[in-house]
């Protein structure tokens, strides 16, 4: 293994934050300060009226960015909800990732998103996922940047329905979900087992001989994860993972993406609920991806 294929001792990392309804962020930015003080981490924020100054804004994508992955009519739909100017905040955050990634400003992403991604299909949306932000994201990287192959990897304790959806017949995404219902798979789309009670060595090891072998044969430009912490105990989705489980999580597909794409990482936030594991889990998680 040469230097330039392990992950990065000190990577820069992206945080990708706006402010969101509810509960779970409600101590978001300030539970990041120790975090934001790093020389490797940048801070990319939303505009919002009297907003906080920061060295980065972000941007909305316009609409024709979001018809490329879903109809007309679904995002008509997604209009009429109260919760489309954050929708639309959350996919400009995952497309301002990529984008910052690829330009080569950023090695790593997280990804503060409300409203998504991974139950939002071509034409249906549900479960708080409005747009899927990861599949736009590649869209738009394909159309800017000429990129090719693409890796994600969702660990959400429910299946992903609209990526399988989206994903399916495209034979340059390698699609893994590790969630209940069965071993089975359709072209490069992979669902992965997990029992209803699982150990953390036990969750962690299904990554290691599941997607890290496949995603070095298959050698994506960048891998996505569809982080949810809904399976950890005491959550709507509990399967048994302790909460140090995510970081374990976050040390191997770190080591993944940095042997196959360079250490391109982009952690996007799915499932969860309480508050007291998002202000500890997520700054956790940021810290390992900038090389801790």
């Amino acid at each position: 293994m040469t230097p330039d294929s392990i992950f990065k001792t000190m990577s820069t990392a992206g945080i990708f934050f706006h402010y969101q309804d509810g509960e779970r962020l409600r101590d978001f930015p300030d539970a990041l300060e120790g975090v934001l003080s790093q020389d490797n981490i940048l801070y990319y924020d939303a505009f919002y009226p009297g907003k906080p100054p920061t060295d980065f804004d972000l941007e909305l994508i316009p609409l024709e960015v979001v018809l490329r992955v879903h109809s007309a009519q679904m995002v008509e739909r997604v209009k009429l909800t109260h919760d489309f100017d954050g929708v639309m905040l959350s996919v400009s955050s995952t497309v301002a990732a990529a984008r910052r990634m690829w330009s080569g400003e950023i090695d790593t992403a997280f990804v503060f998103t409300g409203y998504g991604d991974h139950h939002a299909g071509f034409d249906s949306f549900g479960g708080g996922c409005y747009f899927n932000g990861a599949a736009i994201a590649i869209s738009d990287i394909r159309s800017r940047f000429g990129a090719g192959r693409f890796a994600v990897i969702d660990t959400d304790a429910h299946h992903g329905d609209g990526s399988w959806e989206i994903f399916q017949d495209d034979p340059d995404v390698l699609y893994m979900c590790l969630c209940h219902g069965g071993d089975y798979e359709e072209n490069n789309n992979v669902n992965v087992n997990v029992p209803w009670r699982v150990s953390d060595s036990q969750y962690v090891d299904l990554i290691k001989k599941n997607f890290a072998p496949r995603v070095a044969s298959f050698r994506p430009e960048a891998v996505f994860w569809n982080w949810g912490y809904d399976g950890t105990q005491g959550e709507y989705g509990d399967m048994g993972l302790s909460i140090e489980a995510h970081t374990l999580m976050a040390r191997e597909l770190g080591q993944v993406a940095g042997e196959v794409c360079r250490g391109r990482l982009i952690v996007v936030l799915c499932g969860g609920s309480r508050r007291d594991m998002a202000q500890y889990l997520i700054p956790s998680l940021i810290r390992v991806l900038a090389g801790e």
